[in-house]
Formats: structure tokens, sequence, C-alpha cells
């Protein structure tokens, strides 16, 4: 019998305390709402056990993301004060598992929104602040062949990097700014917001109208992690990692 919602946050929360990968009784178990539903309460119990939500990120935004995970829509997952760190900032490579990271706007939000309604004009004023930010990944499961486990996993959030907030104003075109990414001093790529879904204010819009599926809102205050421009790339021991958006700034890790 397949296991509830409830039952799979269980041992998905149980696998994160024990720091390992998922149970291979979750594999193929679940749909894809049902796979929220079990994220959702994955956040329940991080949240009775002393975590504090501060935002949201959208995956799989970008074409190049979509490819190379084998899925060809977006995705969300929530983000923990306690993942959250200042560029540049420093990771024990050993306890991490199979770990990548994207390259992303994080947008801090001034006002709340709600509902499948949300226009671009909507998502422009919300927003209060922008930085540039780093989102790293652990692969607990295969997300392509399992999207539903990875979703209910929290879509391989482990931690995000900022660099400073600027302050927005509805006239920067966040689809015009470009990344570009350095690993060990070697530039890998470039892209643009326009990698985003066009534009990451479509992030924006997306989330609100999933969230609102289930019942949750976008609070002032909140975080957003854009999804990245590019696609996503495997970390090794004593990388260092430095991505700087123009006009933005720059952030950076290393993993020792």
């Amino acid at each position: 019998m397949p296991p509830s919602p409830k039952d799979a946050a269980q041992l998905l929360h149980a696998a994160y305390q024990a720091n390992a990968v998922f149970p291979d009784t979750l594999e193929d178990a679940l749909t894809v709402d049902e796979a929220y539903e079990a994220q959702f309460q994955l956040l329940n119990l991080r949240e009775g056990a002393g975590e504090k939500l501060v935002g949201w990120k959208v995956g799989l935004t970008s074409v190049a993301m979509q490819r190379q995970q084998g899925v060809h829509e977006p995705c969300l997952g929530h983000l923990l004060a306690s993942g959250h760190g200042t560029a540049p900032a420093a990771f024990a490579f050993d306890t991490l598992h199979a770990p990548g990271f994207e390259n992303e706007l994080c947008l801090r939000l001034q006002s709340p929104l709600h509902g499948n309604d949300v226009s671009l004009e909507d998502a422009a004023a919300a927003i209060g602040a922008v930085a540039p930010a780093l989102e790293i990944i652990e692969k607990r499961s295969n997300l392509g062949a399992d999207f539903p486990l990875a979703i209910a996993g929290n879509a391989q959030q482990h931690a995000f990097v900022t660099g400073a907030f600027v302050q927005y104003s509805p006239g920067m075109d966040l689809a015009a700014v470009e990344a570009s990414v350095k690993i060990n001093g070697e530039t890998m790529e470039t892209a643009t917001g326009a990698e985003v879904l066009g534009t990451p204010l479509q992030s924006i819009r997306w989330l609100a109208g999933k969230l609102a599926q289930f019942g949750r809102t976008l609070e002032a205050g909140t975080l957003v992690m854009s999804g990245s421009f590019t696609k996503q790339y495997a970390i090794t021991r004593k990388d260092r990692i430095e991505t700087t958006f123009n006009g933005i700034g720059m952030a950076a890790a290393e993993f020792k």
C-alpha cells in the first residue's frame, strides 16, 4: 500500500535528521499533488522541530534546467532560516549528498501576493529588494526518474547563499540581468534572466498561483529564489564558486 503524504513526510524528515538519502520505499509512490502535500507536511514537521520558514524556491524555470533534469514544468520548495548563508559562504563537502549549485536572484517581497490572477505588474510592485544568489542543492533521489519524490523531499533544496540586497524598482529589467558563472576562477557560462520563464517576475506569478492551490500565500518579507539562469552545476571538494549578476552584485561559496 503506498504511503500517505503524512507518512511520506515522516520518512523524509527522518532521512534529513539522519543525513541520509531518501528511502527506497518512497520511490514511485506519490503523485505530484501528493508530493506537494508531503512537502508541506515535511515543512510542518520541521517547524515543529524549531525551524523557521523564510521563503520559497522556484525550480526548473529555464529550458536549460528542464532539459538537463528531464522535467518540463516548474516546481517549488521551501526555504528555511537555517539554510540561509551570506556570501562568501563555506560548506563542509563531506556532509553533502551529491551537491550542486544553481545561479539565481533572491527576491524579497514588501507586500503580500495571493492567487492565480497575479499579474507581472503585481509581481513587480510586490518586490522590495533583490540580491545575487546561489542555491546549493543535494541529490538525495533522482529528480528526473522520480519527479514527485524530488518535490516531496523539497525539490533538492539544501541551502541558499545571498550577496547584499539592493533596492528594487519596477523599472528594473530583471530579464536583462546577466549572470556570469565561475568555478575555481574559470568562467563557465553567462546567461540572462530571460532564461527564467522569460523574466524572474514570472516565477513570482507562478509561485503565487501554485501556493494558492494549497491554501498558502506569499507574505510581506518572504524571500523567493527565482529559479536558475543556467543549468545546474555539480560541486566537488575544494571548489569555489562565484556568480556575478551585472548591476546587482556577486554571490560566492566554497566547499571544504
